[in-house]
């Protein structure tokens, strides 16, 4: 077995691997960037090496430095994680003229999966069934429109390197096909270096479902069942689980072989993924091949009770597999939810900043895969993934319920993160009935995000949750005195909502009387707490409470509630308080997240209408167009291609 690896990644991926090979006995060396100096996968390695500046152009995605890493340290082998050198053939094969071990694929899996042209090519010449769209490269903008048009709208634009939802844009017309051309083709050469664009039908409404495969080198090769993945936003992966709710025995069976069968045919080892669109009709079509280890790995090794890293590891020591197809169980249900920096109520725009406060959630069925801890920067340079949740129960309601709490006790401050979001989602009834598609986050949120409406029986119980936080914050003032006697109380958000109640001291909590019903909440909960930990009526309650502001923003279910509780008389006085304007800043085009300038589409004295590009920042790796919310001229330009931006700088002025 190696004696020492090095982890050519960072982040929570880093991280991870890291753990499997402490508990294999097996030394690790970790690499970091400027931006990662002091990182958690830098301490948590054996020995660490710095290859440069905080640009992973200039750091993680520079083979020479992490081969110049190898050598310094004497590790024998490397595992790439994923993204950055992950699929890079160049890569593995600068390894093996090292002598360093690649865990991961051998050279001919990379290069033919590894390119999406190329894997759907082999895909079809093997009879595997594939999405209907121009295998070939697409030369410039007018040759996307063309091709398009001949395939029929809508289409998807895809960097033929791509992944992680990089270099891919959907087109419903001409207009987009142009826009989505540049934009992919940009965002792939940022990403991957390599600006190869091609283009295949969108199937509306598909599921989006991958199948594990795990391989050796002596010819073995088995599937571990699916994960489905269809909880997308950009073609990004938000939440995924497994098994999937719409597969049955057969139709997995049938996904399994297919692509053991592909992974064969190119002679794969290691683990790897097989993605496919499912049809409603429960048809399959070959989407991709990913030659590393997938990010949702997790939720795979839960229900399987397979270590995935550690048997890519062995495998890539010359082991053989030591399980076999019929080995292979899918016990309980396991979900993943992932943690962005990034802001669901601004558009999901990209998020930097310190985390002031990170506490994550803990529980038997609770995993959280993570490269950050309190203090940890998350910066503009890498993806703005904090975390990893996942869940695990016998069953998929239950792994659903423990993600709800999880999620409702996942404390981080400091940044703006899609915690919230993530929680409306997995109380979707859409969600919980299993109703999903690619399509499911744009159809129930083609607004944007802007937040959950409780049921009246959840919001009841913020209610009474708020009045047992104020009656104990009450308790522990300066003098000890609680206010003047007596129970009656009144809940107000804002000016719209007020509740009557009546609350009384009870053994371990209150009993609080909401519209003629008593809850009983019954808490240990202690004022400096930031989560409070509940039974109302014997059921487990998680809110998270900020007192800091003078009211109580309490956050439970995805929602959040900004409530004062008052006696009657107070109440009806502040109703007559005046409420604060917020200033009008329609006449100015400011950035909306922290990024740097691609281009300003506009000059002074343009007339632009509603929808019109106004310029393109990038940020963590994503180009992000910004469009024009009416009709205006342009009075001035205030950036300009290259700056580099904070949220709410000025980039266009109106008249």
């Amino acid at each position: 077995m190696f004696k020492k690896i090095l982890i050519a990644n960072r982040g929570e991926i880093a991280c991870r691997v890291i753990r499997t090979a402490r508990d294999m006995g097996i030394q690790t060396v970790a690499v970091y960037s400027d931006a990662d100096d002091g990182a958690m996968h830098m301490r948590m390695a054996d020995e660490a090496v710095h290859i440069g500046p905080a640009a992973a152009a200039e750091s993680y995605l520079i083979i020479e430095k992490i081969i110049n890493a190898c050598k310094e340290t004497g590790a024998e082998a490397v595992h790439p994680g994923y993204g950055f050198l992950s699929e890079n053939q160049a890569f593995a094969d600068a390894l093996a003229k090292e002598n360093i071990a690649f865990i991961g694929p051998g050279k001919r899996a990379i290069a033919s999966m590894g390119d999406k042209i190329e894997s759907k090519k082999l895909a079809h010449e093997a009879g595997v069934n594939t999405v209907p769209g121009h295998m070939d490269l697409i030369d410039d903008a007018d040759h996307a429109v063309k091709i398009s048009t001949e395939i029929g709208y809508p289409v998807m634009i895809k960097a033929s390197a791509g992944g992680g939802g990089k270099g891919m844009r959907v087109a419903y017309n001409d207009e987009e096909a142009r826009e989505g051309f540049q934009s992919a083709k940009n965002e792939a050469i940022s990403s991957f270096g390599d600006d190869r664009i091609f283009i295949e039908k969108f199937v509306v409404d598909p599921r989006h479902i991958e199948i594990q495969v795990l391989a050796d080198k002596h010819g073995n090769c088995i599937y571990l069942g699916e994960r489905e993945c269809s909880i997308q936003r950009r073609h990004q992966k938000v939440i995924e689980e497994a098994p999937s709710p719409f597969l049955d025995e057969a139709l997995r069976k049938a996904m399994g072989e297919q692509a053991v069968a592909l992974a064969k045919e190119v002679d794969y080892h290691s683990a790897g993924t097989v993605e496919f669109i499912v049809g409603a009709d429960r048809n399959f079509y070959f989407l991709e091949m990913n030659t590393r280890l997938q990010v949702e790995h997790p939720v795979t090794e839960l229900v399987t009770g397979i270590d995935l890293v550690e048997q890519m590891i062995r495998v890539a020591n010359g082991e053989a597999l030591t399980i076999r197809q019929e080995d292979v169980k899918l016990n309980g249900w396991a979900i993943e939810s992932r943690l962005y920096a990034e802001d669901p109520y601004r558009g999901f725009l990209p998020s930097i900043g310190r985390l002031s406060h990170y506490r994550a959630p803990e529980g038997e069925n609770v995993r959280v895969d993570t490269g950050v801890t309190e203090g940890s920067e998350i910066t503009m340079f890498y993806d703005p993934m904090i975390a990893k949740l996942c869940t695990y129960g016998p069953d998929r309601e239950t792994a659903i319920q423990e993600m709800s709490r999880a999620l409702d006790a996942y404390d981080v401050q400091g940044i703006a993160h899609n915690i919230n979001f993530l929680n409306a989602v997995c109380n979707h009834p859409r969600f919980i009935e299993g109703r999903l598609t690619t399509g499911f986050i744009a159809e129930e949120y083609p607004e944007g995000f802007i937040g959950v409406d409780l049921s009246d029986d959840r919001y009841n119980a913020m209610v009474a949750v708020a009045a047992l936080v104020h009656l104990r914050r009450a308790a522990r003032t300066v003098f000890g005195v609680v206010e003047s006697e007596g129970s009656e109380w009144v809940v107000s958000e804002g000016l719209d909502r007020h509740t009557e109640i009546v609350a009384e001291d009870a053994d371990g909590g209150i009993d609080v009387t909401v519209g003629g019903k008593v809850l009983a909440v019954r808490s240990e909960w202690v004022p400096g707490d930031r989560c409070v930990h509940a039974e109302i009526n014997g059921d487990l309650v998680v809110v998270q409470v900020d007192t800091s502001k003078g009211i109580l923003r309490l956050t439970h279910g995805g929602a959040v509630l900004d409530l004062a509780v008052r006696r009657p008389r107070l109440a009806e006085l502040a109703k007559l308080m005046p409420v604060k304007v917020a200033p009008d800043m329609s006449r100015f085009l400011l950035c909306p997240m922290p990024g740097m300038v691609i281009s300003v589409n506009v000059e002074v004295g343009d007339e632009v209408k509603a929808g019109h590009p106004l310029a393109v920042v990038e940020a963590m790796k994503m180009e992000n167009i910004l469009r024009a919310e009416q009709d205006g001229v342009v009075a001035a330009v205030k950036a300009k291609a290259g700056d580099t931006l904070a949220v709410d700088d000025v980039i266009l002025e109106f008249e």
